[in-house]
Protein backbone atom coordinates (compact mmCIF):
# COMPACT_ATOMS: atom_id res chain seq x y z
CA UNK A 1 0.00 0.00 0.00
CA UNK A 2 1.59 3.30 -1.13
CA UNK A 3 -1.36 5.60 -0.39
CA UNK A 4 0.32 6.97 2.75
CA UNK A 5 3.53 8.96 2.32
CA UNK A 6 5.48 10.21 5.31
CA UNK A 7 8.69 12.12 5.98
CA UNK A 8 11.46 9.77 7.14
CA UNK A 9 13.89 11.38 9.58
CA UNK A 10 16.77 9.08 8.65
CA UNK A 11 16.74 9.80 4.89
CA UNK A 12 15.39 13.36 5.27
CA UNK A 13 12.86 12.60 2.54
CA UNK A 14 9.17 11.85 2.05
CA UNK A 15 8.68 8.16 1.29
CA UNK A 16 5.79 5.73 1.02
CA UNK A 17 5.00 4.22 4.41
CA UNK A 18 5.02 0.47 3.86
CA UNK A 19 4.44 -2.68 5.88
CA UNK A 20 7.33 -5.05 5.17
CA UNK A 21 5.04 -8.08 5.08
CA UNK A 22 2.47 -6.24 2.96
CA UNK A 23 -0.16 -6.84 5.63
CA UNK A 24 0.38 -5.21 9.02
CA UNK A 25 2.38 -2.06 9.77
CA UNK A 26 4.62 -2.64 12.78
CA UNK A 27 4.72 0.67 14.65
CA UNK A 28 6.65 1.25 17.89
CA UNK A 29 6.26 4.57 19.69
CA UNK A 30 8.10 5.82 22.75
CA UNK A 31 5.51 6.46 25.43
CA UNK A 32 5.45 8.39 28.70
CA UNK A 33 7.70 8.02 31.70
CA UNK A 34 5.10 7.54 34.42
CA UNK A 35 6.44 9.60 37.30
CA UNK A 36 4.04 12.55 37.01
CA UNK A 37 1.29 13.93 34.77
CA UNK A 38 2.00 14.13 31.05
CA UNK A 39 2.14 17.73 29.85
CA UNK A 40 0.40 19.09 26.76
CA UNK A 41 3.61 18.87 24.73
CA UNK A 42 3.70 15.12 25.34
CA UNK A 43 0.13 14.85 24.16
CA UNK A 44 0.90 16.73 20.96
CA UNK A 45 3.22 13.86 20.02
CA UNK A 46 0.81 11.11 21.08
CA UNK A 47 -2.12 12.71 19.23
CA UNK A 48 -0.05 13.06 16.05
CA UNK A 49 0.87 9.37 16.26
CA UNK A 50 -2.75 8.48 16.89
CA UNK A 51 -3.80 10.49 13.84
CA UNK A 52 -1.27 8.65 11.68
CA UNK A 53 -2.66 5.30 12.85
CA UNK A 54 -6.18 6.44 11.97
CA UNK A 55 -5.06 7.63 8.52
CA UNK A 56 -3.32 4.30 7.87
CA UNK A 57 -6.42 2.39 8.89
CA UNK A 58 -8.69 4.67 6.84
CA UNK A 59 -6.51 3.91 3.81
CA UNK A 60 -7.30 0.23 4.32
CA UNK A 61 -4.18 -0.82 6.22
CA UNK A 62 -3.76 -2.82 9.41
CA UNK A 63 -1.39 -1.75 12.15
CA UNK A 64 0.17 -3.24 15.25
CA UNK A 65 0.73 -0.13 17.35
CA UNK A 66 2.97 -0.62 20.37
CA UNK A 67 3.65 2.27 22.76
CA UNK A 68 5.67 1.59 25.88
CA UNK A 69 5.52 2.86 29.43
CA UNK A 70 8.84 3.71 31.05
CA UNK A 71 8.19 2.55 34.59
CA UNK A 72 11.73 2.30 35.94
CA UNK A 73 14.36 5.02 35.74
CA UNK A 74 15.91 7.62 38.04
CA UNK A 75 12.76 9.76 38.05
CA UNK A 76 10.29 6.98 38.82
CA UNK A 77 12.50 5.57 41.58
CA UNK A 78 12.97 9.00 43.14
CA UNK A 79 9.26 9.75 42.87
CA UNK A 80 8.24 6.48 44.49
CA UNK A 81 10.72 7.00 47.32
CA UNK A 82 9.49 10.55 47.98
CA UNK A 83 5.85 9.37 47.89
CA UNK A 84 6.59 6.49 50.26
CA UNK A 85 5.22 3.96 47.75
CA UNK A 86 6.36 0.80 46.06
CA UNK A 87 7.60 1.51 42.54
CA UNK A 88 4.80 -0.51 40.91
CA UNK A 89 2.06 1.25 42.88
CA UNK A 90 3.56 4.66 42.17
CA UNK A 91 3.87 4.15 38.41
CA UNK A 92 0.42 2.53 38.16
CA UNK A 93 -1.12 5.63 39.68
CA UNK A 94 0.49 7.86 37.07
CA UNK A 95 -0.38 5.41 34.31
CA UNK A 96 -4.03 5.70 35.33
CA UNK A 97 -3.72 9.48 35.25
CA UNK A 98 -2.14 9.33 31.79
CA UNK A 99 -5.10 7.40 30.44
CA UNK A 100 -7.64 9.61 32.18
CA UNK A 101 -6.14 12.57 30.32
CA UNK A 102 -5.52 10.64 27.10
CA UNK A 103 -9.09 9.42 26.78
CA UNK A 104 -10.40 12.92 27.50
CA UNK A 105 -8.30 14.12 24.55
CA UNK A 106 -9.65 11.39 22.26
CA UNK A 107 -6.51 9.27 22.26
CA UNK A 108 -6.97 5.65 21.16
CA UNK A 109 -5.26 2.90 23.11
CA UNK A 110 -2.43 1.12 21.25
CA UNK A 111 -2.56 -2.60 20.55
CA UNK A 112 0.12 -3.19 23.19
CA UNK A 113 1.37 -1.04 26.04
CA UNK A 114 4.40 -2.85 27.47
CA UNK A 115 6.14 -1.77 30.66
CA UNK A 116 9.91 -1.78 30.86
CA UNK A 117 9.83 -3.84 34.07
CA UNK A 118 8.05 -6.67 32.24
CA UNK A 119 10.98 -7.24 29.87
CA UNK A 120 14.03 -7.49 32.15
CA UNK A 121 15.04 -10.99 30.89
CA UNK A 122 15.01 -9.75 27.27
CA UNK A 123 17.09 -6.73 28.26
CA UNK A 124 19.67 -8.92 29.99
CA UNK A 125 19.80 -11.26 26.99
CA UNK A 126 20.36 -8.31 24.67
CA UNK A 127 23.23 -7.05 26.82
CA UNK A 128 24.85 -10.48 26.92
CA UNK A 129 24.76 -10.55 23.13
CA UNK A 130 26.36 -7.11 22.92
CA UNK A 131 29.10 -8.05 25.39
CA UNK A 132 29.91 -11.23 23.43
CA UNK A 133 30.21 -9.22 20.22
CA UNK A 134 32.50 -6.64 21.78
CA UNK A 135 29.97 -3.82 21.63
CA UNK A 136 29.46 -3.56 25.39
CA UNK A 137 31.58 -3.86 28.52
CA UNK A 138 31.14 -4.04 32.29
CA UNK A 139 32.76 -1.80 34.85
CA UNK A 140 31.83 -1.44 38.49
CA UNK A 141 28.74 -3.61 38.05
CA UNK A 142 27.34 -1.36 35.30
CA UNK A 143 27.32 -2.18 31.58
CA UNK A 144 28.00 0.35 28.82
CA UNK A 145 27.68 0.39 25.06
CA UNK A 146 31.02 0.97 23.32
CA UNK A 147 30.03 3.68 20.82
CA UNK A 148 33.29 3.51 18.83
CA UNK A 149 32.52 -0.15 18.03
CA UNK A 150 29.49 0.85 15.95
CA UNK A 151 30.83 2.53 12.82
CA UNK A 152 27.61 4.16 11.68
CA UNK A 153 26.79 5.77 15.02
CA UNK A 154 25.19 9.16 14.37
CA UNK A 155 23.50 8.24 11.09
CA UNK A 156 20.03 9.25 12.31
CA UNK A 157 20.89 12.54 13.98
CA UNK A 158 23.85 13.41 11.71
CA UNK A 159 25.70 15.05 14.57
CA UNK A 160 29.42 15.75 14.53
CA UNK A 161 31.90 14.00 16.82
CA UNK A 162 31.88 16.80 19.42
CA UNK A 163 28.08 16.73 19.73
CA UNK A 164 28.12 12.95 20.01
CA UNK A 165 30.64 13.09 22.85
CA UNK A 166 28.58 15.68 24.69
CA UNK A 167 25.22 14.00 24.43
CA UNK A 168 25.28 10.28 23.71
CA UNK A 169 25.10 9.21 27.33
CA UNK A 170 21.66 10.78 27.65
CA UNK A 171 20.15 10.38 31.12
CA UNK A 172 23.36 9.10 32.70
CA UNK A 173 25.55 11.80 34.25
CA UNK A 174 29.10 11.53 32.88
CA UNK A 175 30.50 11.95 36.41
CA UNK A 176 28.17 9.38 37.93
CA UNK A 177 29.40 6.31 36.10
CA UNK A 178 32.90 5.34 34.94
CA UNK A 179 33.21 4.50 31.25
CA UNK A 180 35.88 4.01 28.58
CA UNK A 181 34.75 7.01 26.53
CA UNK A 182 32.46 9.86 27.52
CA UNK A 183 30.17 9.04 24.56
CA UNK A 184 29.53 5.49 25.80
CA UNK A 185 26.03 5.13 27.18
CA UNK A 186 24.75 2.99 30.00
CA UNK A 187 22.85 -0.24 29.34
CA UNK A 188 22.69 -1.50 32.92
CA UNK A 189 23.06 0.56 36.10
CA UNK A 190 24.62 -1.07 39.14
CA UNK A 191 22.42 -0.92 42.23
CA UNK A 192 22.92 2.07 44.51
CA UNK A 193 21.70 2.62 48.05
CA UNK A 194 19.14 5.23 46.95
CA UNK A 195 17.56 2.67 44.60
CA UNK A 196 16.24 0.82 47.65
CA UNK A 197 14.50 -2.41 46.73
CA UNK A 198 14.38 -1.59 43.02
CA UNK A 199 16.84 -4.00 41.41
CA UNK A 200 17.09 -7.21 39.41
CA UNK A 201 19.76 -9.88 39.46
CA UNK A 202 22.01 -10.06 36.40
CA UNK A 203 25.35 -11.63 35.37
CA UNK A 204 26.94 -8.33 36.49
CA UNK A 205 25.21 -8.17 39.86
CA UNK A 206 22.17 -6.31 41.13
CA UNK A 207 20.97 -3.40 39.05
CA UNK A 208 18.40 -2.05 36.64
CA UNK A 209 18.21 -1.34 32.91
CA UNK A 210 19.14 1.91 31.23
CA UNK A 211 16.48 3.94 29.44
CA UNK A 212 17.75 3.28 25.90
CA UNK A 213 18.02 -0.48 26.34
CA UNK A 214 14.43 -0.80 27.54
CA UNK A 215 12.89 0.40 24.27
CA UNK A 216 15.06 -1.76 22.01
CA UNK A 217 14.25 -4.86 24.03
CA UNK A 218 10.50 -4.22 24.06
CA UNK A 219 10.32 -3.28 20.38
CA UNK A 220 12.23 -6.35 19.19
CA UNK A 221 10.53 -8.78 21.54
CA UNK A 222 7.06 -7.74 20.38
CA UNK A 223 7.58 -6.64 16.76
CA UNK A 224 10.74 -8.43 15.66
CA UNK A 225 14.30 -7.37 14.87
CA UNK A 226 13.23 -5.00 12.08
CA UNK A 227 10.20 -2.77 12.55
CA UNK A 228 8.41 -0.70 9.93
CA UNK A 229 7.91 2.55 11.82
CA UNK A 230 9.34 4.06 14.99
CA UNK A 231 8.22 7.39 16.40
CA UNK A 232 8.51 9.89 19.18
CA UNK A 233 9.12 13.54 19.89
CA UNK A 234 11.89 15.30 17.97
CA UNK A 235 13.82 15.60 21.25
CA UNK A 236 14.29 11.81 21.19
CA UNK A 237 16.22 11.73 17.90
CA UNK A 238 19.44 12.13 19.87
CA UNK A 239 20.52 10.48 21.99
CA UNK A 240 17.64 8.07 22.60
CA UNK A 241 16.79 6.88 19.10
CA UNK A 242 20.40 7.07 17.96
CA UNK A 243 21.32 4.79 20.84
CA UNK A 244 18.45 2.43 20.09
CA UNK A 245 19.74 1.99 16.55
CA UNK A 246 23.28 1.33 17.73
CA UNK A 247 22.49 -1.28 20.36
CA UNK A 248 19.84 -3.03 18.26
CA UNK A 249 21.79 -3.27 15.00
CA UNK A 250 25.01 -4.14 16.82
CA UNK A 251 23.18 -7.05 18.46
CA UNK A 252 21.58 -8.62 15.38
CA UNK A 253 23.24 -7.03 12.33
CA UNK A 254 19.95 -6.07 10.68
CA UNK A 255 18.27 -2.75 9.97
CA UNK A 256 16.36 -1.89 13.14
CA UNK A 257 13.84 0.62 11.75
CA UNK A 258 12.72 1.19 8.16
CA UNK A 259 10.94 4.53 8.68
CA UNK A 260 11.40 7.17 11.40
CA UNK A 261 8.58 9.54 12.43
CA UNK A 262 9.26 12.50 14.73
CA UNK A 263 6.93 15.22 15.98
CA UNK A 264 8.30 18.70 16.64
CA UNK A 265 8.03 20.44 19.99
CA UNK A 266 5.30 22.58 21.47
CA UNK A 267 5.95 26.17 22.53
CA UNK A 268 3.86 28.12 25.02
CA UNK A 269 3.43 31.80 24.14
CA UNK A 270 6.48 31.35 21.85
CA UNK A 271 8.65 30.14 24.72
CA UNK A 272 10.01 26.70 25.49
CA UNK A 273 8.00 24.85 28.12
CA UNK A 274 9.76 24.50 31.46
CA UNK A 275 8.97 24.22 35.14
CA UNK A 276 11.08 27.30 35.88
CA UNK A 277 8.90 29.42 33.57
CA UNK A 278 5.71 27.99 35.06
CA UNK A 279 4.33 27.07 31.63
CA UNK A 280 4.61 23.29 31.72
CA UNK A 281 0.86 22.87 31.41
CA UNK A 282 -1.12 19.67 31.93
CA UNK A 283 -4.68 18.96 30.80
CA UNK A 284 -5.90 19.78 34.31
CA UNK A 285 -4.24 23.19 34.10
CA UNK A 286 -6.07 23.92 30.85
CA UNK A 287 -9.45 22.63 32.05
CA UNK A 288 -9.15 24.56 35.33
CA UNK A 289 -9.12 27.75 33.26
CA UNK A 290 -12.50 26.91 31.80
CA UNK A 291 -11.48 25.21 28.58
CA UNK A 292 -12.74 21.90 27.22
CA UNK A 293 -10.46 18.98 26.36
CA UNK A 294 -11.88 19.13 22.81
CA UNK A 295 -10.55 22.69 22.46
CA UNK A 296 -7.08 21.51 23.44
CA UNK A 297 -7.23 18.52 21.09
CA UNK A 298 -7.98 20.83 18.15
CA UNK A 299 -5.12 23.16 19.07
CA UNK A 300 -2.62 20.30 19.41
CA UNK A 301 -3.61 18.93 15.99
CA UNK A 302 -3.79 22.32 14.29
CA UNK A 303 -0.23 22.61 12.99
CA UNK A 304 2.06 20.56 10.77
CA UNK A 305 3.60 17.85 12.93
CA UNK A 306 7.16 18.58 11.75
CA UNK A 307 6.96 22.26 12.64
CA UNK A 308 7.03 23.75 16.15
CA UNK A 309 3.52 24.60 17.31
CA UNK A 310 2.78 27.60 19.51
CA UNK A 311 0.17 27.19 22.23
CA UNK A 312 -1.49 30.33 23.54
CA UNK A 313 -4.72 31.23 25.30
CA UNK A 314 -5.64 33.41 22.29
CA UNK A 315 -5.35 30.31 20.09
CA UNK A 316 -7.59 28.42 22.47
CA UNK A 317 -10.18 31.21 22.19
CA UNK A 318 -10.04 31.15 18.39
CA UNK A 319 -10.39 27.37 18.30
CA UNK A 320 -13.36 27.45 20.68
CA UNK A 321 -15.14 30.00 18.47
CA UNK A 322 -14.38 27.85 15.44
CA UNK A 323 -15.80 24.78 17.15
CA UNK A 324 -18.94 26.69 18.07
CA UNK A 325 -19.41 27.83 14.47
CA UNK A 326 -19.00 24.28 13.24
CA UNK A 327 -21.54 23.13 15.82
CA UNK A 328 -24.08 25.68 14.62
CA UNK A 329 -23.46 24.71 11.01
CA UNK A 330 -23.97 21.03 11.83
CA UNK A 331 -27.26 21.77 13.57
CA UNK A 332 -28.43 23.86 10.62
CA UNK A 333 -27.59 21.06 8.19
CA UNK A 334 -29.37 18.51 10.37
CA UNK A 335 -32.47 20.73 10.52
CA UNK A 336 -32.39 21.21 6.76
CA UNK A 337 -32.13 17.46 6.24
CA UNK A 338 -35.11 16.87 8.55
CA UNK A 339 -37.13 19.43 6.58
CA UNK A 340 -36.44 17.69 3.29
CA UNK A 341 -37.44 14.33 4.73
CA UNK A 342 -40.67 15.90 6.01
CA UNK A 343 -41.47 17.25 2.54
CA UNK A 344 -40.99 13.80 1.04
Amino acid sequence: MEDVRLFDTASRSIKPLLAADGKVLKFYACGPTVYGPAHIGNFRTFLAQDLLVRVWQEAGGKVQHVRNLTDVDDKTIRGAREAGQKLGDFTQGWTDRFWKDGLALGLQKPNREPRATEFIPKQISLMEQLVRRGHAYETGGSVYFRVKSFGSYGKLSRLDEREVKEGASGRADADEYAREQVADFVLWKAHKEEDGDVFWESPWGKGRPGWHLECSAMAMEILGETIDLHGGGADLIFPHHENEIAQSEAAHGKVFVRHWFHVSHLLVENRKMSKSLGNLYTLDDVVSRGWDSSDLRMVLLSGHYRQPLNFSWDTMTAVRHGRQRLGRLRLALEEAAKGKRGEG
